[in-house]
Order: C-alpha cells, then sequence, then structure tokens
C-alpha cells in the first residue's frame, strides 16, 4: 500500500513539475539580421505539450550536442543561428508541427511563424 501512494505522489510531483516549468511565456527570435522577420514562440503553449527535453539539451564537452540538464539551458541563439549550416530549428519545428504533437498539427508555412 506505502509503494502504491509513494509512486502516485512521485508522479504527481513529475507531472506538476512540468507544469509549472520555469521559463518565459513567449520567446522572441529575431531573424532580421538574416533577412527575416521576428518571431515570436509560444514557449508556455508549449511547455503544456511537451516535455523540456524535446528542445533542450545542453553542449557536451566534445562540443556535440549533450542531454538535457533542468537548470542548464542557454539561450537557443547561443549555438543555433539562423542560416548556418548547424541549425536544425527549421527542421525541427517544422518536423514536429507536420507530425501533430498531442493530435495538434501546428504551423509549417514561411508566413505562419515569419509574419511581415
Amino acid at each position: 500500500m506505502f509503494k502504491k501512494i509513494a509512486l502516485c505522489v512521485a508522479a504527481l510531483a513529475m507531472a506538476c513539475g512540468v507544469a509549472f516549468a520555469g521559463g518565459p511565456d513567449t520567446i522572441t527570435f529575431d531573424t532580421a539580421k538574416k533577412g527575416g522577420t521576428k518571431v515570436a514562440f509560444g514557449h508556455k503553449a508549449h511547455q503544456a505539450m511537451m516535455e523540456c527535453k524535446e528542445c533542450h539539451h545542453t553542449k557536451a564537452g566534445d562540443g556535440k550536442q549533450g542531454p538535457y540538464a533542468a537548470g542548464k539551458e542557454a539561450k537557443c541563439a547561443s549555438c543555433h543561428e539562423v542560416g548556418k549550416p548547424s541549425d536544425n530549428v527549421h527542421k525541427n519545428c517544422k518536423g514536429c508541427h507536420q507530425a501533430g504533437h498531442n493530435g495538434k498539427k501546428g504551423p509549417t508555412g514561411c508566413n505562419d511563424c515569419h509574419k511581415k
């Protein structure tokens, strides 16, 4: 009986941790210097649909992508600069949006995110 209660409490704590995870409500990516526009990203809305580790990761000692570590997040632009060959932001966003998350598909057209 105690094990079941402990498991339920642990599951609830993890669920609340995801639900109350930190971070801004909205993040603005400024791609104007690369000929683009400002892109508003609904961070809080995405947090409600998925785990942080699906987007966030760290940089390992060898400079490659490492696993997600809570509290070690850096600004995406510190490694990912739109227009560089290492930029997977478009691929990751569009891939997830096309597949749909929790039964919801997201925007995939250029002007859906890059408002003129």
